[in-house]
């Protein structure tokens, strides 16, 4: 089985791609998957670091606006779709699945040129430009969110990935909790805007740091590689422990209790899968989806929602504070988070992309007995 995916620039789009080709492994130790991205992008340091090839081809980001740039495009993306082309053609695909971004729209035209099949998961409430336009040459189109409106689209969940859809909380909580230096017997709040930190996020938690150890509120603060210098420092009592990255995200959700974070789709299907509840703070630019991810879950009882412009140590100290140290309340509300989970969409996804190839096509209905998943 040859499988090539199309997913690039933010990790949004390259870690759902990343899940189906683990699932893929599995369900194939033979399969070859080859990853297409663009030098734009984080691909360039994700994928390779998972033991997937990466094939580049040439970025071709559509002017918002009319300008003189405009006119280049048509140039630039022909180039582009001749370069997938290439890749399709070299790997002798037996399927594309394009998951948005700067690389899908050439992968898809490459696709339909060279008659390849192609499947297609849009991860947030509203479409991209590159998967509308997928879902116009296939019938195969998944969705990772419920509202998300998509030609012929199919709700089925995002992709993540094992350790993190198979984790059990409870039962992993005291061995992070020693991994990052963290007491057993007190309430943990895991910190983290994403690999690069967030300003606002740091700033808020930094400035509310008195006030959490004071409750007893552990913090596990993931700053960003720039963002050290403020981070508060505790040698005795309450730990607040600030690292630019952590690389197992598994442990530091086992550690926590809350989570207080932006909201992307990515960030959202990971917290409902292991049934952590959060204060989501939306990215304040953009088109307003990440607020889309999070309002489900917040109109569930399982998180909290709050104004990027709003969040400051005042409110960590009023409104969320109250909430950190209430155990039952936590209980509740990761309930909740849990309810909304869907950790098995990489299995899924991996069933559509094997009876694609294999020519059987049973639409990936959870509720079908399937090549993956067994009743």
């Amino acid at each position: 089985m040859r499988v090539v995916l199309a997913g690039g620039g933010s990790a949004g789009h390259i870690e759902p791609a990343l899940a189906l080709a683990d699932a893929l492994r599995r369900a194939d130790p033979d399969v070859e998957v080859t990853c297409l991205g663009t030098e734009r992008g984080l691909e360039t340091r994700l994928i390779p670091l998972r033991g997937y090839p990466l094939e580049l081809i040439p970025a071709v980001p559509m002017p918002r606006t009319v300008t003189p740039q405009l006119l280049t495009v048509p140039g630039r993306l022909a180039g582009a779709i001749n370069a997938a082309a290439a890749v399709l053609d070299r790997t002798r695909a037996q399927v594309l699945v394009g998951f948005g971004g700067y690389v899908a729209t050439p992968a898809y035209l490459a696709a339909r040129r060279r008659r390849v099949p192609i499947i297609v998961h849009e991860a947030n409430p509203r479409p991209g430009l590159a998967n509308r336009l997928g879902a116009r040459f296939t019938t195969h189109v998944f969705t990772g969110h419920p509202d998300t409106q998509l030609r012929n689209g199919k709700y089925l969940g995002i992709p993540i990935r094992r350790e993190i859809a198979e984790l059990d909380r409870l039962a992993l909580g005291d061995k992070a909790r020693a991994h990052f230096g963290l007491r057993p017997d007190l309430p943990v709040l895991l910190v983290t805007g994403g690999s690069q930190g967030a300003r606002s996020l740091n700033q808020a938690v930094f400035g509310a740091a008195g006030w959490l150890r004071d409750a007893g509120v552990q913090v596990l603060h993931v700053i960003g590689p720039r963002n050290g210098a403020d981070a508060p420092v505790t040698a005795t009592g309450v730990p607040y422990v600030a690292t630019p990255y952590i690389d197992r995200m598994d442990l530091a959700y086992a550690a926590a209790d809350f989570a207080l974070c932006r909201a992307g789709a990515m960030t959202c299907a990971e917290l409902t899968a292991v049934g952590l509840p959060a204060a989501y703070v939306p990215l304040p630019i953009g088109n307003g989806e990440q607020r889309l991810n999070a309002v489900p879950i917040v109109q569930r009882g399982g998180g909290m929602l709050v104004n990027d412009a709003d969040l400051t140590p005042e409110w960590i100290r009023d409104t969320l504070l109250p909430v950190l140290v209430n155990i039952d309340q936590v209980a509740d509300m990761s309930e909740a988070a849990a309810s909304l989970g869907r950790g098995d969409a990489d299995l899924w996804l991996a069933e559509a992309v094997i009876e694609v190839v294999h020519g059987k096509d049973r639409g990936a209905d959870p509720h079908a007995k399937g090549t993956i998943h067994a009743d």
